[in-house]
């Protein structure tokens, strides 16, 4: 990818995406530079728009971290597909269709939360991508595996911290929640992960999940909120692998719903590496950083239900072709 963009090919290519998304849904032309360099890129898809953040409204701010937030770096896309690929084969297309789906449903998703009230600096203005390039095609060879092997280390890092604490939370909500059962008589399994998937089971049947694979699918895109969507994917390969799963359309369905960075570790990041180059407007990131994570997260199951009825032919819920 850093050979890609040293070489202009990624340039043109993100232009381009960059021109359709300003001129199809009227937003400026700085955030839709950064939502569509989030399709290659991660966090770092900020620093192409970095003379524009200073001057960017809420709304704008709102769709940079959740664009950020709904995509995945391509960089770890292989990852992904390590822990689907003897379960899912064709998991690496979809992964890759799933990203550039969730550019445009997170510009729609972010809108929709946080509309535009004021008159973006760079309203019907073609941006360019402010980037430093390398000297020579060796050198961005070597910046780029660098970047990615700090990037899925950052990654491992945070799936290491963020599961610790979620299973000390856990203890708490069992301890307590087994004095629950205990004098209602419920069998309720008391995890961040069950209370997740409590919450996005009506969102699971919503994008088309059939009644007999909700209930795991629910569970599993519910971990994401607070555990990653690495360990997301893992659970989804080992549920596949037990036959918890029994249509293959949800197993296509619930791949595109976990692609992105979604969640609570990931909030931290796009805000903080975003307040790194304009401190200036912490405050204001911090204030629609949760916002973003919504949206985020409502893009991501958007494209799960956009690609459920292209994968099908049909829709579950209302029958038609």
């Amino acid at each position: 990818m850093s050979l890609l963009y040293y070489l202009g090919v990624m340039g043109r290519v993100i232009r381009g995406f960059s021109y359709l998304f300003s001129r199809s849904m009227r937003i400026s032309g700085a955030e839709s530079l950064c939502a569509s360099s989030n399709i290659f890129v991660g966090v770092e898809s900020a620093l192409t728009i970095r003379p524009y953040l200073e001057r960017m409204t809420l709304s704008e701010l709102c769709t940079i971290l959740t664009a950020g937030m709904a995509t995945v770096a391509s960089s770890v896309l292989a990852l992904y597909v390590v822990f689907l690929q003897n379960e899912f084969s064709s998991i690496a297309g979809h992964l890759v269709s799933a990203s550039i789906l969730s550019a445009p449903a997170a510009v729609v998703m972010s809108k929709l939360l946080l509309p535009e009230k004021e008159v973006p600096d760079t309203l019907g203005v073609e941006v360019a991508p402010c980037a430093t390039p390398e000297s020579n095609w060796i050198e961005a060879i070597i910046n780029g595996a660098n970047d990615g092997l700090r990037l899925v280390a950052g990654i491992a890092a945070l799936l290491i911290a963020f599961l610790g604490l979620v299973a000390l939370a856990d203890l708490f909500l069992g301890y307590s929640g087994g004095w629950v059962n205990e004098f209602t008589g419920w069998g309720f399994e008391w995890t961040l992960k069950g209370l997740a998937g409590l919450v996005f089971y009506p969102f699971t049947l919503i994008i088309g999940i059939p009644l007999s694979d909700a209930k795991v699918v629910s569970d599993i895109i519910g971990e994401r909120l607070f555990a990653t969507e690495v360990q997301s994917y893992m659970d989804l390969a080992g549920a596949i692998r037990a036959g918890a799963i029994h249509h293959p359309r949800s197993v296509v369905v619930t791949t595109y719903a976990l692609c992105g960075f979604a969640h609570v570790a990931s909030l931290a990041i796009f805000v903080g590496g975003t307040a790194a180059l304009v401190p200036s407007r912490t405050s204001d990131l911090t204030r629609v950083g949760p916002r973003a994570l919504l949206a985020a997260t409502l893009a991501c199951l958007m494209t799960a239900a956009v690609a459920g009825i292209f994968c099908s032919g049909r829709s579950i819920l209302l029958g038609w072709r």
